[in-house]
């Protein structure tokens, strides 16, 4: 029986990874086919679709999967018109809170995105009241392996890029969010294409909270982040790593 269990567990995580999996393409695939309609199917053309695919394949979405979201796209297909929504709230503790989504139902996912704060002790605020805590930046992400810090520190220097702060696994290269496209189309031309690039927000203002509070956050994240309508969450909470590595099992 125990070897029973043990292959039921490997199975069950297998295949909420394999959902998860899913859910990632989902909406790689909605952005792709978002950008494609705005500024058209040619990625040498259209920044945003170019930046869309690139993150995509930096999570192995099938290349088949990323040409159907491109022609969706720029076909118009009915029941298929994404609009662009940003919410804003709190987390326990004053933790800020933006939520980026595309949906074809502003009620659904507003209604949607309200529960998942109130169930978990956040509230869904107006826009702009947690924005000003947040700065908008180019973000661009390789692997430490496709170059050492030096390099890749002066290659994005030479590009543009206001900081870069390399460690044993990546290069995160930020810039001000007019440089984005020189710096990315630069560092594409001498390291090829990076893990995810794009723009985001940064916090400017840092929320200290416990790790009760951090765990009610994450679990905040965990019921945003399944919703097939939400791109992204950012928040502006800091723990301790000893309470991080306790929330998410790591060492």
């Amino acid at each position: 029986m125990a070897g029973h269990s043990k292959f039921k567990n490997i199975m069950h995580r297998k295949g909420a990874q394999d959902a998860k999996r899913a859910k990632m393409f989902s909406k790689f695939g909605k952005e792709i086919q978002v950008a494609a309609k705005l500024g058209g199917g040619d990625p040498n053309m259209n920044p945003r679709l170019r930046i869309a695919i690139q993150n995509a394949k930096g999570q192995s979405m099938p290349r088949d999967r990323i040409e159907k979201a491109i022609q969706s796209g720029v076909g118009g297909n009915a029941g298929d018109d994404y609009t662009e929504m940003r919410y804003e709230g709190y987390g326990p503790g004053g933790v800020a809170i933006i939520v980026e989504a595309l949906t074809n139902n502003k009620n659904r996912t507003a209604g949607d995105v309200r529960t998942a704060f109130s169930k978990h002790e956040g509230n869904l605020g107006a826009s702009g009241s947690v924005g000003f805590m947040f700065d908008r930046i180019g973000e661009i992400i390789y692997p430490a392996s496709a170059a050492d810090a030096d390099a890749m520190f002066e290659a994005a220097l030479e590009a543009g890029a206001e900081n870069v702060e390399s460690n044993s696994e990546s290069h995160e290269i930020t810039c001000q969010p007019d440089d984005f496209a020189a710096v990315c189309t630069a560092l594409i031309a001498k390291f090829g294409e990076p893990q995810k690039s794009g723009l985001t927000w940064r916090p400017n203002i840092m929320a200290q909270i416990n790790e009760d509070q951090a765990q009610t956050v994450l679990k905040i994240i965990d019921a945003l982040e399944d919703n097939d309508d939400v791109q992204n969450v950012i928040t502006n909470f800091e723990v301790s790593e000893e309470i991080m590595q306790k929330l998410t099992g790591t060492k």
